[in-house]
């Protein structure tokens, strides 16, 4: 069980419960708070003045999974309704779900035109929340969830949104139970003005399962692949003295899985790892990242990058600041 002792309270005022442009503020005007993790100074920002914030010779390094339409009505044995979540297929008809509701091992649940799955047993001894199924469907998965299924969303988003509201720019390979969404803000014309500053953009894939819910439950596994073309560029980028910096903590995952020998090398399959403050971080010196809940598994993460006490100032700075939370909020530079 993965444990942070930073604490606080996001009030239901900093939940961002639509996305920015239904708010009236595009894309790329989220408001964004830099940390500089060896001094501890914080600054306010725009997304749109990232560039400014940068160096020529540094490396964004992206994560270019498409979001999923991954939930679905279902009914169990009995006819109730609940709904279901698709985490992430395994192989063939294998898959990680999570029920919404009530479950119980052999339970068979009726998905709509005719697909059925069937809870074969827990995917974590730690918790019951997702299970492996084994799941038939009448067409191939990613079909069949953009034809019967809708975006993943929790209480704090109280409407529906097209699944277009859950993709980034980068979106291109579908796969995400739930959006990367440190990527969200990225537009065209902020591509655009950083390659014009002379920051480069390299992507990779993980497919995101679905979020932990609970206090200090770890992530779980995923899958993810690191092309040849990205470590080249992450270990010439370093090697030139400039600076990789994470789209997210997905990057950093699957970044931190490819290294070998001192260097990122070419990877793909499944990854658990969980990076903390003792392990460190190898491949990436910097993160654009969301606002985590308290006790999230990601705040291990993030002391990675920063010293704890720094990392509890910079949330006390967007708790007083009026910064928002989730998917559809801003987002925080640690470099």
């Amino acid at each position: 069980m993965i444990a942070t002792d930073l604490e606080f309270v996001v009030p239901a005022a900093l939940e961002a419960r639509r996305p920015p442009e239904m708010r009236g503020v595009a894309r790329d005007r989220v408001r964004l708070l830099a940390s500089d993790a060896r001094t501890g100074e914080l600054r306010h920002h725009t997304f749109a003045e990232l560039p400014g914030l940068l160096r020529r010779g540094d490396l964004l390094v992206v994560n270019d999974s498409a979001t999923l339409p991954a939930a679905l009505d279902v009914r169990r044995p009995d006819g109730s309704p609940i709904a279901l979540h698709f985490s992430a297929r395994i192989a063939n008809s294998l898959y990680v779900v999570e029920p919404r509701g009530p479950r119980v091992t052999g339970d068979v649940l009726s998905l709509p035109a005719g697909g059925r799955v069937t809870l074969l047993t827990a995917a974590d001894r730690e918790s019951d929340r997702l299970w492996y199924a084994r799941v038939e469907l009448p067409e191939p998965y990613v079909e069949y969830l953009y034809r019967h299924g809708r975006p993943i969303r929790y209480a704090y988003v109280d409407e529906t949104f097209p699944i277009a509201a859950y993709q980034t720019i980068f979106a291109r390979l579908p796969g995400s139970a739930e959006m990367p969404s440190a990527g969200r803000p990225f537009t065209a014309r902020t591509c655009g003005e950083l390659r014009a500053a002379g920051v480069g953009i390299a992507r990779l894939t993980l497919h995101t399962g679905v979020s932990s819910a609970e206090a200090h439950e770890p992530p779980q596994a995923e899958p993810y692949s690191v092309p040849r073309e990205t470590a080249d560029l992450v270990n010439a980028t370093r090697d030139a003295g400039g600076r990789v910096i994470a789209i997210g903590t997905t990057v950093v995952r699957a970044l931190e899985s490819s290294v070998s020998g001192g260097s990122v090398v070419a990877s793909n399959g499944w990854t658990d790892l969980i990076v903390t403050k003792d392990r460190g971080v190898r491949a990436v010196d910097g993160i654009l990242t969301g606002f985590h809940e308290p006790r999230a598994s990601h705040l291990q993460m993030l002391q990675a990058f920063a010293e704890r006490d720094a990392l509890e100032a910079a949330y006390r700075e967007a708790l007083e600041g009026g910064y928002l939370w989730h998917e559809f909020g801003d987002v925080h530079l640690i470099l």
